[in-house]
């Protein structure tokens, strides 16, 4: 198990549930404090409770647990009249009430429930549960949608007003509704219709890469993504939906569909620094499979930590690699590709949140292929590729384990002025890319070409031919 940064876990505890905070310590006052911001902090919290690293702030932590559940009951529209029942507010300042809200509020509260006993925190729980339950029945009943789709609708306002669209994020109630049919039983059965008819419903969208449905009367009844020319996605959506889809039905045929679609997409001419390996990209053209932006978002290297951890070994040890090497840096929202600055100068929350739980649930993988590296391995020097214009510039350098052997004939095509002996094959664990410069024994060599190789579906390791990089 690896250790969470000090500095992590100081500023969950020092700000949440402030959303952002303004370096070096303001907390952002036009967001101000949010319910989902509390949450992730608590399922933070909850886990490092039971960590041999905090032994000995058990205390500290639990109160600060019962400080951001008892925030989050102020955060709850109580009022049974009023459309917006059972969910929280999407921030202190605003009047509406987003479903996804309640999807990340309720698996904190159970928590909460399960390490103090307080019976409110279930109570409230139950009674997002219900909010939940409304937002996707109560739309076609009041004609809002024109027929019952098994979605829920985006968000409803304190006045009753109704955002109708359906979004695939939706996919993460999947894990509130999975725990309340262990936390409430005796309603299991509806937990489990609400989850089927959404899965069910949902299901289309996020197997063709689509954001969300707007649905009639006042919608066109079709699936959209963003952009002029709708072919692109927001990452995040796409990595919330997908950890709650794995949450509820595991490596399917749809997860992984999902994910090896997106985790394939890779540098482009637009963005050449780009490495899906260290987290996605704020915005991903899933048509012209291109990153269509130039930095990452950096909490979905937390999302989808524990799927990296079962099916994706690669690109969990090097995300945890660059990301221990710039943890300040990846406290911001958006980071950029090619030197990892921000992109805005406000820490985010949840980002912290979720790589903090990355950092305390990793290990380092072990593999028949890596053991093979640690005894026979040599150390060589990475400089991911930044930058191809008239003169090509790189990233600074990373260390990393390789396999390096000679170059057979027969296994490139020799290029105009080299020679065999300027070729190298490389056999390593990090997910090299086209481009990137290798110094192996004080030679800088230039990736020409990579090939996975996989066993029992996952990537073990690749193998990257190599030429002599000529003298710039």
């Amino acid at each position: 198990m690896n250790t969470v940064p000090e500095t992590y876990y100081q500023f969950i505890m020092d700000y949440a549930p402030y959303t952002y905070v303004i370096p070096p310590d303001t907390p952002d006052q036009e967001w101000g404090r949010s319910a989902f911001a509390a949450a992730f902090a608590i399922n933070f919290l909850s886990e490092a409770y039971h960590a041999p690293q905090f032994e000995n702030r058990k205390t500290e932590i639990l109160n600060k647990i019962t400080t951001l559940a008892d925030f989050i009951l102020t955060q709850q529209c109580t009022d049974n009249n009023k459309q917006a029942y059972g969910g929280f507010k999407a921030n202190e300042n605003s009047t509406y009430y987003y479903t996804i809200d309640a999807c990340r509020t309720i698996p904190a509260l159970l928590k909460a429930y399960e390490l103090t006993q307080n019976t409110t925190y279930h109570e409230t729980a139950l009674r997002a549960t219900t909010f939940l339950y409304n937002m996707q029945q109560k739309p076609s009943q009041q004609g809002i949608h024109d027929k019952y789709y098994g979605g829920f609708a985006r968000a409803t306002t304190i006045e009753d007003n109704w955002l109708p669209q359906m979004d695939i994020e939706h996919l993460y109630a999947l894990i509130s509704l999975k725990q309340l049919c262990t936390a409430d039983p005796q309603n299991q059965n509806q937990y489990q219709t609400i989850m089927a008819d959404a899965l069910n419903f949902y299901r289309q969208g996020i197997q063709n890469f689509h954001l969300y449905y707007d649905p009639p009367p006042n919608g066109d009844g079709k699936w959209h993504r963003i952009g002029t020319a709708e072919t692109q996605i927001y990452d995040d959506s796409f990595a919330y939906a997908l950890y709650g889809l794995y949450e509820y039905e595991g490596w399917s045929p749809t997860c992984q569909k999902i994910y090896h679609y997106i985790n394939a997409i890779n540098a482009s001419p637009n963005h050449p620094a780009y490495n899906p390996a260290i987290c996605w990209a704020g915005y991903i053209d899933i048509t012209n499979r291109t990153p269509a932006c130039n930095y990452y978002d950096s909490v979905t290297a937390g999302i989808l930590w524990q799927i990296r951890k079962n099916h994706d070994k690669p690109s969990l040890a090097y995300s945890m690699k660059i990301i221990s090497k710039h943890q300040e840096e990846f406290m911001y929202w958006g980071v950029k590709h090619e030197d990892y600055g921000f992109v805005e100068n406000k820490k985010a929350m949840a980002t912290v949140c979720w790589l903090a739980l990355f950092f305390l649930n990793y290990e380092e993988p072990t593999t028949r292929f890596t053991q093979i590296l640690r005894s026979n391995g040599e150390t060589v020097t990475l400089y991911p590729i930044k930058e191809i214009a008239e003169k090509t510039s790189y990233g600074e350098p990373v260390e990393i384990k390789a396999i390096t052997t000679p170059t057979r004939t027969q296994e490139i095509l020799l290029e105009p002025g080299y020679t065999i002996e300027d070729y190298i094959t490389l056999h390593t664990f990090t997910p090299l890319r086209l481009h990137d410069k290798i110094c192996v024994k004080g030679e800088d060599y230039q990736v020409i070409s990579i090939q996975p190789f996989h066993w029992k579906n996952q990537t073990a390791y690749y193998k990257a031919s190599l030429r002599r990089l000529a003298t710039q």
